[in-house]
C-alpha cells in the first residue's frame, strides 16, 4: 500500500474462523508439549515418562497434521504476504518494545489492510514457520524414527545432535511464548486477545481499500 494514501480508522474482520481456530490449537498444544517435553526431559515428575512420551508423540503429530492446513491455507489465500518483514520502521518498533513502552510513547505502528503485523511481528512469525518449527518437527520425527529403531538411514546423525537440535528449537519457542504473553501486557491484555476471539480489529484503511470492501467483501465490514 502507497503510504502517502490518506487513511481512517475502520473496524473490519482482521482474523478469519481458520485462523483464529488454528491460533488458539496451535497455543494449547504449544504449552501441552512444553509440559510433558520437560516430564520427558526429567525436569518435573507430575506424570509418568511413559504417559509423556504417548502425549507428547500424540500432540506432536496433530499439530504437524494442524501446521500443514495451515501453510497451504496461508498459500492459497494469500495471507501469506501478512508475514514478509519490512525494514521499515522495524527498529521503531523494536526500541518501542524496548524503552520506549516504559515512558509512554505511541506505538509507532497502526494495522492497515494489507499489513496486520507490525515489522518486528511479521520477522519472528516467518522466523517461526521457516527456521524454528520446521527445526523442531524434523528433529522430533527424526528422534522418533530412531526411539522406534526406523531411523537406520539417519545412522550417520549422531543422536545427540538430533536432540540438541530438538532442545534448541524448543527452548526458542518458549522464548517466543515469554515475549509474545509480554507484548499482550502492552496496551491492555483485552485489547490484544479479543481480535484473536471475534476476529474483528481496528485497521487503517485508504479510501480504496473501503471502497474495495463495500463493494466486494461487505461481510467484514464492522464499524
Amino acid at each position: 500500500m502507497n503510504g502517502q494514501m490518506p487513511t481512517t480508522p475502520h473496524t473490519i474482520q482482521v482474523f478469519r474462523i481458520f485462523e483464529r481456530i488454528w491460533h488458539w490449537s496451535q497455543a494449547a498444544s504449544i504449552f501441552i508439549l512444553v509440559f510433558t517435553g520437560f516430564a520427558i526431559h526429567g525436569t518435573h515428575h507430575l506424570m509418568s515418562f511413559g504417559t509423556a512420551v504417548t502425549v507428547h508423540t500424540v500432540v506432536a503429530l496433530a499439530l504437524l497434521l494442524l501446521w500443514a492446513f495451515g501453510t497451504f491455507w496461508l498459500f492459497t489465500t494469500g495471507q501469506w504476504r501478512h508475514y514478509i518483514p519490512t525494514t521499515k520502521n522495524m527498529l521503531q518498533v523494536a526500541r518501542y518494545y524496548a524503552y520506549g513502552v516504559f515512558k509512554g510513547e505511541s506505538h509507532p505502528f497502526h494495522k492497515t489492510y494489507r499489513n496486520k503485523h507490525n515489522p518486528l511481528q511479521a520477522l519472528t512469525y516467518l522466523l517461526l514457520k521457516v527456521v524454528i518449527f520446521p527445526g523442531i518437527w524434523i528433529s522430533g520425527i527424526a528422534y522418533l524414527l530412531v526411539s522406534f529403531d526406523l531411523g537406520g538411514f539417519l545412522s550417520f546423525i549422531p543422536f545427540e545432535y538430533i536432540a540438541f537440535v530438538h532442545v534448541v528449537s524448543a527452548i526458542a519457542i518458549i522464548i517466543f511464548v515469554i515475549l509474545h504473553l509480554y507484548i499482550l501486557t502492552i496496551g491492555g491484555f483485552k485489547h490484544h486477545v479479543m481480535p484473536m476471539i471475534t476476529g474483528n480489529d481496528e485497521v487503517e484503511l485508504t479510501v480504496e481499500e473501503w471502497a474495495y470492501l463495500e463493494a466486494d467483501e461487505s461481510s467484514k465490514i464492522i464499524d
